[in-house]
């Protein structure tokens, strides 16, 4: 009814509060975590580093990391009845699964305190038992055997062995590693802010992770790392790139792993993976796919001038592939890396709490007279 208000669809541009944990300049391409530039914590550090960087705010020394990696290792292992459920859900979309999984682990819980101090002891338990439970599911859906974590492994390490049942070399879980510390934070985007808003009206840790998870299911979100692989499968050859783009771009369709809500320039996290996808191509003798992606890129080189260039995504997909993961995966590890930013909006949120209500401008009609359903 109102023409005076602005409107900031989809929140763009609009900033709801402060935060000192991740700093995005998207023309310039710089993304900070707690300070430290991405470029330094992907080549230097490691997951574990990242998680404790992102909850405690600083990066751990030796004994405190080890502390850190022997909690975390500790609580690695999901309770049995967890196991049949996921047993019970295997032909679910993995989403689903990581979903109803996060929930249940809260209802057994059945701690629903608020206070920064709880949420970070409670922190170590989700962070540790998300790669179980993608694990678990993907074996149970394979008509496997689920595969009990290892202590003496890495978080990446770890992962891919109850995914496979091998363990992993180490150039191999090096790149995971650095793939969840690529997806660790970025600010307010759908899922972290979705998990302020439940956080905002008191639910417990738990619950603001499984809406954060449910955000992040959603394609727009979470699901162009899964959309790239398909792309290139589609592409088939580097020669079929150039008529690809041209006809997708003809449509006005968008090019998958490409452009960015934030960045005007080339994600900042890309090029970390890129090398990786060079690794794994000739360990595996398959470079046909790295060799799409380079295509596509140079199809795609006009449209860096409108701000549309290569994301985080657009290598990680072929990562995945290369990896014998499943497509249908793909986005539940883009969760295991968040989890801890999730945590740490969470954590924020509870620190200075306020209900996030923001207003919608009705442009319906005026009131109108109701009329009884005999006269209708």
């Amino acid at each position: 009814m109102s023409e005076t208000n602005d409107i900031h669809r989809g929140l763009q541009g609009v900033f709801f509060d402060r935060s000192d944990v991740t700093f995005i300049d998207g023309k310039k391409g710089v993304l900070l975590y707690r300070g430290y530039s991405i470029d330094d914590l992907a080549e230097k550090s490691t997951f574990e580093e990242i998680c404790y960087l992102l909850i405690e705010g600083k990066l751990p020394n030796q004994n405190e990391l080890d502390a850190y990696k022997s909690l975390l290792a500790e609580k690695r292992s999901i309770p049995d009845e967890l196991v049949e459920l996921i047993k019970e859900m295997k032909s679910l979309h993995p989403m689903d699964v990581l979903q109803t999984s996060i929930s249940y682990l809260g209802s057994i819980e059945n701690d629903n305190l608020t206070s920064v101090s709880n949420i970070k002891k409670l922190s170590a338990d989700i962070i540790a038992k998300t790669p179980t439970i993608v694990a678990c599911h993907k074996r149970f859906r394979e008509n496997q055997e689920y595969i009990h974590p290892k202590k003496e492994l890495t978080h990446a390490e770890n992962f891919l062995y109850m995914m496979s049942g091998t363990k992993p070399s180490p150039d191999e879980a090096q790149l995971i590693d650095k793939d969840f510390i690529l997806h660790a934070e970025h600010s307010s985007n759908a899922s972290s802010f979705t998990a302020r808003v439940v956080a905002g009206t008191g639910a417990s840790l738990y619950a603001s992770i499984t809406a954060a998870i449910a955000a992040l299911s959603g394609p727009a979100h979470g699901g162009a790392a899964e959309n790239v692989m398909t792309m290139a499968l589609e592409i088939e050859k580097p020669e079929n790139a150039k008529n690809y783009v041209k006809e997708k771009r003809k449509d006005k369709e968008p090019i998958m792993g490409f452009g960015h809500r934030v960045y005007r320039t080339e994600d900042p996290r890309a090029k970390h993976l890129k090398q990786g996808v060079k690794d794994l191509s000739e360990k595996f003798n398959e470079s046909q796919w790295l060799q799409i992606l380079e295509a596509v890129e140079i199809e795609m080189e006009p449209y860096k001038r409108l701000g549309v260039a290569a994301n985080v995504d657009f290598y990680a997909g072929v990562i995945y592939y290369l990896l014998d993961i499943p497509h249908e995966f793909f986005v539940p590890i883009f969760a295991i890396g968040r989890i801890p930013g999730w945590i740490i909006s969470v954590i924020e949120q509870y620190t200075n709490n306020i209900l996030i209500r923001p207003l919608l401008d009705y442009n319906g009609p005026e009131q109108i007279k109701y009329i009884p359903i005999d006269q209708r």
